[in-house]
């Protein structure tokens, strides 16, 4: 690897994950499919507008599918797709990279 110049795939990769929030949802995400509330749950932290925002982000960029499911009340669910579920050992690797430096 040539690490003496930025890489435009890795600078937009770690501008996409590096967003506050972002890493944490995609962590939730890898135990499947979630609602809003679940995702509040596990990150209660997090302003029901900023999950809004970051998971249109996600979407858009291809990493999250909604599906809405036409029952009454609608339900709508977020789970990641092939290219999300990718992320795996990433994510993975900064837990053990915190649990040994944190």
């Amino acid at each position: 690897m040539d690490y003496s110049r930025m890489c435009p795939k890795y600078e937009h990769a770690a501008e996409l994950l590096g967003k506050k929030w972002t890493g944490l949802i995609v962590r939730v995400l890898m135990g499947g499919p979630k609602r809003f509330k679940d995702m509040k749950e596990q990150i209660p932290d997090m302003s029901d507008k900023m999950l809004t925002d970051r998971m249109k982000e996600l979407e858009s960029s291809g990493l999250v599918k909604r599906t809405v499911y036409p029952e009454m009340p609608v339900r709508i669910e977020y789970e990641l797709t092939d290219k999300g579920r990718d992320l795996e050992d990433v994510i993975e690797s900064i837990q053990s990279w915190g649990e040994k430096w944190m």
